[in-house]
């Protein structure tokens, strides 16, 4: 993934675009019945007294990592854990761009389950079962790959200056909803249950990007990919112009599918009526 971006031209095809709104085509994971870490893509509703900066492991608060805000991994068995879980870590597609090895790892199963104990989550509430763990922690980690995909796309408007983005850092703000979701809110939308910000390293120059999860309520699945709001952070007139190229290309090419429809709609009726 972290070469993406070279095989893209200098601007985006509008069809990257087309669909960038929070409902229509971005991924969101609602986790019903589990409360992880509000740093996580999988974060729901927990009781703010009981949080502590982290994400997806356990260990001590005061040597939480700047780059991730993790503490140090806990790999050991919680004490009245009902089922062994998984101690293996995936490798994601996301380069890292400071920090031990070339790209970003995903906690384990057993990581992530003490993650939510450290948040004041107790199983016995929710009831879950290892499969259901599984699905959790593959949702959590396609959230990130779909999520730096979208950051891929906007990065491609840059392909000139940097055509190997990485990612230096991120945290969540699970609570600091950003100004565009809550003119959402105002509208009648739903405020998203989660909210990331990443740090990316464009070749030397950090450009933050904001990431707001939205949950798919109106599925009958329990656990759920999310709907992902992936957009830079307006901290520069750079990012500004990116996000006004962006929405003129959803326009511009939104109104030519609208108009290519009732052209061939048009030559079905005709076809139809000789």
């Amino acid at each position: 993934m972290g070469n993406a971006v070279s095989q893209t031209p200098k601007d985006p095809t509008a069809r990257d675009f087309v669909q960038a709104k929070p409902h229509d085509h971005h991924p969101t994971t609602n986790t019903a019945g589990t409360n992880p870490p509000p740093e996580c893509p999988m974060h729901v509703k927990t009781d703010e007294k009981k949080t502590v900066g982290g994400c997806a492991v356990a260990g001590a608060a005061d040597a939480v990592n700047p780059l991730n805000m993790m503490p140090p991994p806990n790999q050991k068995p919680a004490p009245d854990q009902p089922f062994p879980l998984p101690t293996e870590r995936e490798v994601s597609t996301i380069p890292k761009a400071e920090g031990d090895g070339e790209f970003w790892v995903y906690p384990s199963a057993q990581m992530f389950w003490n993650a939510m104990l450290r948040k004041g989550w107790r199983w016995k509430d929710d009831d879950l079962s290892q499969k259901d763990m599984d699905v959790i922690i593959k949702i959590h980690n396609i959230n990130n790959e779909l999520a730096w995909r979208e950051v891929l796309k906007w990065e491609a408007f840059h392909g000139n200056e940097c055509m190997n983005p990485k990612l230096k850092s991120f945290g969540g703000k699970a609570k600091d909803y950003s100004p565009r979701a809550r003119i959402r809110n105002w509208m009648g939308y739903e405020l998203p249950f989660d909210r990331h910000d990443w740090i990316v390293d464009r070749c030397g120059k950090n450009v933050r990007y904001v990431i707001d999860y939205y949950s798919t309520d109106n599925s009958p699945n329990k656990y759920q990919v999310a709907v992902l709001d992936v957009r830079p952070a307006l901290d520069s007139f750079e990012a500004l112009w990116d996000r006004t190229k962006a929405a003129y290309w959803r326009w511009r090419y939104e109104a030519e599918m609208e108009r290519n429809i009732v052209n061939k709609m048009e030559e079905l009726r005709k076809t139809d009526g000789v």
